[in-house]
């Protein structure tokens, strides 16, 4: 029986049942690692086969006879689980471009929030609307165009702030969700890439994934628009393609 042995999404082994055993009357292994071997359909808790027991006895099993002289096992043999990196496939970078589209989807999905007040707007506010951002084109000073603005604001009506409010809300709740859950923004999921941790390569956190890496970002974008904009992608020209978010939370975005 080759047994193989996976933590922390890395694999090892083959493994006799033997070995396994000794490794885990040892705490080499422990009942929270995942097994597998042929007859099993999926990877399960080893604790879970050996119902707590520190040995593991599948039904059915019957040890190999024993060579006449035995060759004694090697402690070293059992020190540590070697660790197998993941498939080439798996952690290779995303490209620029794939990036690029990604970002892109997920800008267009705000537009919405835009042309929401165009349905709670008469006719005749319509044609206030329209010379207001005329005369904001056309504006000779800050104050005059601020002034305009203010009058543009106050032309939509509340419902219509308070539906741009909540699609916002939702639209943010998903994008958590979604980032939480695999690593994937909407537009990340549809160009099939994904946020990892730069050393591990395992999912990162909420707080690193959407806190500090996005939400913080996008404030920051609207802000000094278009400088850091400019500034966060230009680093995403490194060797492991990081943007400036990136490297402040230790990420990196790859192909799924």
């Amino acid at each position: 029986m080759q047994i193989y042995l996976a933590r922390n999404n890395q694999q090892a082994g083959p493994y006799t049942l033997e070995q396994l055993n000794q490794m885990l009357a040892s705490q080499q292994v422990l009942l929270t690692d995942l097994v597998w071997h042929q007859g099993m359909s999926e990877w399960k808790a080893l604790g879970e086969l050996t119902q707590g027991k520190l040995a593991y006895e599948p039904l059915g099993y019957t040890a190999p006879a024993p060579f006449p002289e035995k060759t004694p096992i090697q402690n070293d043999h059992f020190q540590k689980i070697q660790v197998e990196k993941k498939a080439a496939q798996n952690t290779e970078l995303a490209s620029i471009g794939t990036r690029f589209l990604a970002k892109i989807i997920d800008l267009l999905l705000w537009l919405p929030a835009a042309a929401i007040p165009s349905f709670f707007l008469k006719p005749e506010q319509f044609n206030q609307l329209s010379d207001i951002q005329q005369k904001m084109q056309s504006a000779d000073t800050s104050t005059q165009a601020i002034q305009l603005q203010q009058q543009l604001f106050t032309l939509i009506p509340a419902e219509a702030w308070q539906a741009m409010f909540i699609y916002i809300i939702i639209m943010l709740g998903i994008q958590a969700f979604l980032l939480a859950k695999s690593g994937q923004s909407i537009g990340k999921k549809l160009t099939k890439i994904k946020i990892v941790d730069v050393e591990s390569g395992e999912k990162v956190s909420l707080m690193r994934a959407f806190t500090l890496r996005s939400f913080i970002f996008i404030i920051l974008n609207l802000l000094f628009m278009p400088f850091i904009t400019i500034l966060d992608h230009a680093f995403a020209l490194s060797e492991k393609r990081q943007t400036l978010h990136d490297k402040l939370v230790k990420t990196k975005v790859i192909k799924q």
